[in-house]
């Protein structure tokens, strides 16, 4: 089983990216999915957390995922102000939307870091939600590029399955392109 920690603020599209994740993992033949937000008072700006088990075998724990095989983070502010490497496992991947490069972070953990300035490619692609670049759909493409627990034509399955065929053009091209743009070191310092 993979557990799936995404971070970012309310507004960022951190849910929906949970959702789209768990709907193309099941439309991939995984049997088990399960997509879970996780906030307190919401309000647009306000950090918060989603989370998505991917299983070949039906899932039957309901309980919120402590440490994470995979941390997607939406906006690297919150790197300082969350316990996204602390809550990471040992050996798994950290996904960072950054215009920095990995060896910019001296981030303590035994895990891989990846990087993709997503801002940058929603910017170029000119998706925008409430005045900023949408970030949570190019990093579905940086997930599919290191983790290879789904494929990019799964991934623009489940996208259709969430939104009308305009937007999911638009977001899968964005996709693409992060999947494209993303860079990985083999562990972190």
């Amino acid at each position: 089983m993979q557990e799936i920690l995404w971070y970012g603020r309310g507004g960022q599209g951190v849910v929906l990216a949970a959702q789209i994740l768990a709907e193309s993992a099941f439309l991939q033949g995984y049997r088990g999915v399960t997509s879970a937000p996780m906030f307190g008072p919401e309000r647009r700006g306000a950090p918060l957390t989603a989370s998505t088990r991917i299983s070949p075998e039906s899932i039957r724990i309901v309980s919120q995922i402590e440490a994470a095989d995979i941390s997607v983070v939406l906006d690297e502010s919150l790197m300082d102000i969350m316990s996204v490497a602390g809550r990471t496992r040992k050996g798994g991947l950290l996904i960072i939307n950054t215009a920095r490069t990995c060896g910019d972070f001296t981030i303590d953990g035994d895990f891989r870091i990846a990087v993709v300035d997503a801002a940058r490619i929603a910017r170029e692609k000119h998706m925008f939600f409430g005045g900023l670049p949408t970030v949570n759909t190019p990093l579905l493409g940086a997930l599919a590029r290191v983790s290879g627990i789904i494929s990019l034509d799964y991934i623009e399955k489940g996208l259709k399955m969430k939104m009308p065929d305009t937007h999911a053009y638009s977001n899968f091209e964005a996709i693409k392109t992060a999947f494209e743009r993303t860079r990985v070191t083999q562990e972190g310092t």
